[in-house]
């Protein structure tokens, strides 16, 4: 099976917005590849060859994978997706093109404290959504936020770090970058060797988040239908709240949680690279078929 083999270069992300901000003002069904070039800057072989580097899709197939269509399919057979049985913590074998995840969720208190006594590691790598923030416990990922144009690693640091303000953070990036790899490489993604994160947060948040980690890549589901699966069939809003504190990015795939009506709504690292991750994936599973 075909899979997207090496990370693509991060400064790709920067025209890759620009695409997303071009088909967000044209609509990806009235898109012309001479004048989406023209917008880039760049030429026709040069637009399909950054797609195809970046995702592996064509910018057509790009465009639709972003659109409100697209994000309406996915939604078809929703009501499925969250019903399926798998193993805690971890993917079912039957997906092979998906993100494995082995978690573990802290002690509450550790939550209250604000992480007092807990030491992290945090650093920044290459990703293909910009530069990948991360902080991480001996127990594994507890953060991972973007750095971009707009913002920088510091303040995406501080964003994530301050969600715990009591714990001691070390910068070491050569950490960080095996784990940022792992996670964005798709042919590093195995059952034998998931990636390993921790979710720290009230005990509301936490089910949310372990509710996320059931959705494969290439499916959606909305915030009414994650309240429905908590239990809490009311609680659409304050899922919401809790999919926005989402600290782990991308692993716990928030971005794949929209409107009842196929809506991309709020991302927190912006709705655009929403949109990339969406169509990045897109590319995930045509190279896996």
């Amino acid at each position: 099976m075909n899979q997207l083999s090496a990370l693509a270069p991060d400064s790709d992300y920067d025209i890759i917005r620009a695409a997303i901000r071009y088909l967000s003002e044209n609509g990806p069904d009235q898109t012309d590849l001479a004048a989406f070039a023209r917008a880039l800057g760049l030429s026709e072989r040069q637009l399909t060859e950054l797609f195809r580097r970046w995702c592996g899709l064509s910018p057509k197939s790009f465009a639709q994978a972003v659109a409100l269509d697209h994000a309406k399919s996915l939604l078809r057979d929703q009501a499925s997706v969250l019903d399926a049985t798998y193993e805690v913590g971890l993917s079912s074998t039957s997906r092979l093109h998906d993100l494995f995840v082995a978690y573990e969720a802290m002690p509450p208190g550790i939550f209250r404290s604000g992480g007092a006594g807990l030491d992290m590691v945090w650093g920044a790598a290459p990703s293909p959504f910009g530069m990948a923030v991360v902080t991480a416990t001996e127990y594994g990922i507890s953060g991972l936020g973007f750095a971009d144009a707009d913002t920088s690693i510091e303040a995406a640091f501080e964003d994530l770090a301050n969600r715990w303000p009591q714990a001691r953070f070390a910068r070491d990036d050569s950490k960080v970058a095996p784990m940022v790899r792992q996670i964005f490489e798709p042919g590093l993604w195995s059952a034998e060797r998931p990636v390993r994160v921790v979710l720290i947060g009230t005990d509301f948040e936490v089910k949310v988040w372990e509710t996320l980690l059931k959705i494969p890549v290439g499916k959606a589901t909305t915030y009414a239908k994650v309240a429905q699966q908590i239990g809490r069939p009311s609680a659409s809003r304050a899922v919401g709240a809790a999919v926005g504190k989402n600290p782990i990015s991308f692993v716990v795939p928030c971005h794949r949680v929209v409107g009842t009506s196929g809506a991309l709504t709020g991302y927190h690292w912006g709705v655009p690279r929403k949109r990339a991750i969406l169509g990045w994936e897109a590319g995930v599973i045509s190279a896996a078929h």
